[in-house]
């Protein structure tokens, strides 16, 4: 239901953008966001977007990674500059997607899209 793109090889200093859609019959989205898993870590978050604009980053990438959506393509977006060796890591979209007015919202996650940062 949410398929990420963008990954990829990228020196260190460099950037990266990120991309999730969502599809099917959704009635809206909640909170929209990016996580991580670095080898041999737990996933942790990267940054979430409420279906009104507000931002959270973690404290390890703010100031370098923008997250963004577009409601009219149930998308949600991760700009990611100054990247570090230490971003290396899978990347996962997630969000909170209500497909019937009957219905709560539903925790969805991409297939996760690798990002690897080389010194």
């Amino acid at each position: 239901q949410l398929q990420a793109s963008g990954g990829g090889l990228v020196q260190a200093g460099g950037s990266l953008r990120l991309s999730c859609a969502a599809s099917g019959r959704i009635v809206s989205i909640n909170d929209m966001g990016w996580y991580r898993r670095a080898p041999g870590k737990q996933r942790e978050l990267v940054a979430t977007i409420t279906s009104g604009g507000s931002t959270n980053y973690a404290d390890s990438v703010k100031d370098r990674f923008t997250i963004s959506r577009d409601n009219a393509k149930n998308a949600v977006n991760l700009r990611m500059n100054s990247l570090k060796p230490e971003d290396t890591a899978i990347y996962y979209c997630n969000a909170k997607v209500i497909y019937s007015p009957f219905r709560l919202p539903e925790d969805y996650w991409g297939q996760g899209t690798l990002v690897t940062v080389s010194s």
